[in-house]
């Protein structure tokens, strides 16, 4: 079963996959040649969001767009370019989303992924929306849109500004594959799920009506979808060849997915960064609100996941990465270290347990240091035990092999731990970077006709 971006090289070998990653504190370029190769890389930092005592979390898109002609230029100044079918695909942050007018031009900052701002556009939303769609709470992109909508004085029902022009809900992936267009107005079916976007029926729902008029919801395609060619002055600012193709792109967790190859049903892939985050390829979505599970559309395929609020936070509010390394080598992952721990960075999870209220449980403390430690990453491996599971309960394939990524992947004790709990393979991803899975999402552009 495919689910992993098309393969397959041009006929004349010379086809060149860029990938961009928009992240919260930067963006990243990376190219690949038709085998895979790494070409180059470049990166960009971005200035920090602007924060409220509200929950907001606001940055002007202008910025993005400076980064990104910066990192495009960087790169392309270090490649050769020239002969060679070139496509660009790129992800972002999921959930970031601005309000601009017909021709793309923001009409005030964006909400970020993080904003919780959009409480009372929320409880709009809950009133109309089915109980299982994902684009309910005040972190989805509907929130947020109607949240921007009320703020820039938009007539909802009308799709129109205060001066009576169109205007367009997108979020930062549109928007940026726009400026490089020149035309705004697409985008995949990762990013528009949380707008509410239904990737079953490959259409915008008959209940969003109610909310927001069709004409300020943007194209959806399938991530990769060749949408047409880079925009003369675009190609100019960023130094990219005239005829670069620009493809649909997808969320930055989604990439990153792509780029560790996971590409059958039953591959799960396990983010241990800050929190823990688990997804697994399916042949059928899976949708539970109550846990915060969802599912992105790939291909023919689906992409099932739950995040928890345990992982490498809990871990740093006790230990700091020296510390982690030098206490893992006194751990033997082979035995059990007799503490029933759940490591929380504070009050409240989601997943597998859904309890705003629980507290972390990390008693007793050993005096040992390292028996410590391996009570921590022991409870941490029980509840990628017990996450997966749950997604199975739910209808999930059980997980045939584990794909790590994030900081923790590198903690071989850690993986050995993991391995002897969940029973299955767990390896880490020999690529982890989300530019490295829209790359090879344009590459399979570049070697189409």
């Amino acid at each position: 079963m495919g689910i992993g971006p098309a393969g397959g090289e041009p006929r004349n070998g010379m086809g060149v996959g860029i990938g961009v990653d928009v992240g919260t504190s930067g963006v990243r370029a990376l190219a690949l040649d038709a085998a895979g190769n790494r070409l180059g890389t470049a990166t960009e930092p971005l200035p920090p969001p602007q924060h409220s005592a509200a929950g907001g979390v606001r940055q002007a898109p202008e910025l993005w767009w400076a980064a990104l002609v910066a990192v495009l230029r960087r790169l392309t100044r270090a490649l050769d370019l020239d002969g060679r079918r070139t496509a660009l695909c790129l992800d972002a942050t999921s959930a970031s989303v601005l309000i601009a007018d017909g021709g793309g031009r923001p009409l005030g900052p964006a909400l970020m992924y993080n904003d919780r701002s959009a409480v009372q556009a929320a409880a709009t939303v809950a009133a109309v929306a089915p109980p299982d769609a994902p684009a309910l709470g005040a972190g989805a992109s509907l929130a947020k849109a109607l949240h921007l909508l009320g703020a820039t004085h938009t007539d909802p029902s009308a799709g129109q500004g205060a001066d009576g022009g169109a205007v367009r809900i997108l979020h930062q992936a549109d928007w940026l594959l726009g400026r490089l267009l020149g035309r705004f107005g697409d985008s995949d079916w990762n990013n528009a799920l949380k707008l509410g976007f239904d990737p079953v029926a490959e259409r915008w729902p008959d209940w969003l009506s109610a909310l927001l008029p069709v004409g300020t919801l943007p194209r959806v395609h399938a991530p990769g979808t060749v949408l047409g060619r880079i925009a003369a002055a675009a190609a100019a600012e960023t130094g990219l060849p005239t005829d670069t193709r620009l493809c649909a792109g997808t969320t930055d967790s989604t990439a990153a997915v792509l780029a560790t190859g996971a590409d059958a049903v039953g591959d799960a892939v396990t983010s241990l960064g800050s929190t823990l985050v688990l997804k697994i390829l399916a042949e059928r979505p899976v949708t539970a609100p109550a846990y915060g599970v969802y599912s992105h559309r790939l291909r023919d395929g689906w992409l099932v996941g739950g995040a928890s609020n345990s992982g490498g936070a809990a871990l740093r509010a006790h230990f700091d990465d020296a510390a982690l390394a030098r206490l893992s080598t006194r751990i033997d992952p082979g035995r059990d270290s007799g503490l029933d721990y759940y490591p929380l960075p504070g009050p409240g999870e989601r997943f597998p347990v859904q309890d705003p209220h629980m507290a972390p449980r990390l008693t007793p403390r050993p005096d040992d240091d390292a028996r410590f430690l391996h009570g921590l990453l022991e409870g941490i491996a029980r509840i990628e035990r017990d996450g997966y599971r749950l997604l199975t309960r739910l209808g999930a394939p059980a997980p045939r092999r584990v794909l790590s990524i994030g900081g923790g992947a590198a903690n071989f004790v850690w993986t050995a731990m993991r391995r002897r709990l969940l029973g299955i393979e767990v390896v880490t991803a020999a690529e982890q970077e989300a530019a490295a899975g829209v790359a090879r999402l344009a590459l399979a552009a570049a070697a189409g006709e």
